[in-house]
């Protein structure tokens, strides 16, 4: 039996041989490669890549990032001639968006290595150039950042503690924290303020619904 692929090239094959190309849906200036369905995507990873998160975040643009996305392309100046990082960046759509938008530098990150290829050949197949880091950041000072962006990132309890903590102290520093909230459990109930509230379509294959409502939310102090 083949040992799992752990090359970039071969995680980027992984990708390609599995998702197709498509238009974000509520960013259609944007392309990623997604998956049409979970679950074989799913039990692909688990049989063909051992030892690596089996949970394809990186295959879907999940509704708080799509959100995100839409509200920084449309408004170019939250970003523009900006340091931005990408927290929990996945599929890299909102480090994209950032790019796209005039960002003068984006760095996306997430926990997930297999994000790297990911966002690899995302930003490929919309001219763009990424750099990826990979590990956890949180409490990481970022200096030199001006925005920290995340999407998605209020789902889990302990992940929504300590990222709102680390938001908190970064913007009580100056960072401009923007995070994509499509209505998960554990997002804050206070400390910020909305930018947009948006209906996005998403999928049933990763969603309760076809649509869920998102909000861009600007973190305080």
């Amino acid at each position: 039996m083949p040992s799992p692929p752990r090359a970039p090239g071969d995680l980027a094959e992984f990708i390609r041989t599995r998702t197709a190309p498509a238009a974000v849906p509520v960013a259609p200036e944007l392309r990623v490669y997604q998956a049409s369905e979970l679950t074989p995507l799913w039990h692909a990873t688990a049989a063909e890549l051992a030892g690596w998160d089996d949970s394809p975040y990186w295959a879907f643009p999940w509704a708080g990032g799509q959100a995100l996305a839409r509200v920084i392309l449309d408004e170019p100046a939250l970003v523009a001639g900006a340091h931005v990082f990408d927290f929990a960046t996945g599929s890299g759509l909102v480090a994209l968006a950032a790019l796209r938008a005039g960002a003068a530098r984006v760095v996306a990150c997430d926990l997930d290595p297999f994000c790297a290829a990911a966002v690899g050949l995302n930003a490929a197949l919309n001219g763009l150039s990424v750099p990826f880091r990979a590990g956890d950041p949180i409490g990481d000072p970022l200096d030199g950042v001006d925005v920290l962006l995340a999407g998605d990132v209020f789902y889990e309890r302990a992940l929504a503690a300590r990222s709102l903590a680390w938001f908190r102290t970064l913007a009580a520093r100056g960072v401009r924290v923007l995070v994509g909230d499509a209505g998960r459990t554990y997002a804050p109930a206070d400390g910020f303020a909305v930018r947009a509230i948006l209906d996005v379509p998403t999928t049933v294959e990763i969603e309760d619904a076809p649509v869920r409502r998102a909000r861009v939310l600007e973190i305080l102090p």
